[in-house]
């Protein structure tokens, strides 16, 4: 399954750096993020959001761009593997790129809006504390998981050709989602 900008750039830190604990900054960035924007949608913000009209359009607009970006930026990368001596992030870049690939990306809002966002509305006091609790544990499970899985091919695939594919599939998918908010961007002018 093609990852978005923020699975890419975590898997792509497990890959490039020396030592997996390097990737914290990064992990922990996301999981934050991501921990935030699901009580945000569980709490109900996110419905008083949705229902402001040119709120939409701007998100729609914006989230396009920002795909477009994203999705070029991954299809022209080149392999990132420890062999090759690429540059590795330090903590600073990890953090600023992992919250505007957390925040900004419309693609991670709108699934934790209007996935996790939706579906905490079935529930109901403990019932809800413990859903809520239960997507942001998998959250970070999953962003761990990320990076781990990143250092393992980082370790196997030393050309980086993995990589390349995974960017580009996931390009092409992050595109796809791109259209489909400048669609959206033009019905709702």
């Amino acid at each position: 399954m093609p990852l978005g900008a923020q699975n890419v750039f975590l898997f792509n830190q497990g890959i490039i750096q020396k030592r997996s604990m390097y990737t914290l900054p990064t992990v922990i960035t996301a999981g934050m993020a991501d921990t935030i924007m699901i009580f945000i949608a569980v709490s109900g913000i996110s419905v008083l959001v949705w229902g402001v009209p040119w709120i939409q359009v701007v998100r729609y607009g914006a989230g396009a761009c920002f795909l477009l970006y994203i999705g070029y930026s991954l299809w022209k990368a080149a392999p990132n593997n420890t062999q090759a001596g690429e540059e590795r992030f330090p903590p600073r870049k990890q953090i600023a790129f992992a919250a505007s690939v957390s925040l900004l990306n419309p693609h991670a809002i709108l699934d934790i809006v209007g996935v996790i966002g939706t579906s905490s509305l079935t529930y109901t006091g403990t019932e809800k504390w413990a859903f809520t609790i239960a997507c942001i544990l998998v959250s970070w499970i999953w962003f761990i998981g990320l990076a781990a899985a990143g250092r393992l091919v980082g370790r196997l695939d030393t050309q980086g050709k993995i990589i390349v594919v995974l960017n580009r599939v996931s390009a092409g998918l992050i595109w796809i989602m791109a259209i489909l908010m400048l669609v959206r961007f033009i019905n709702a002018l």
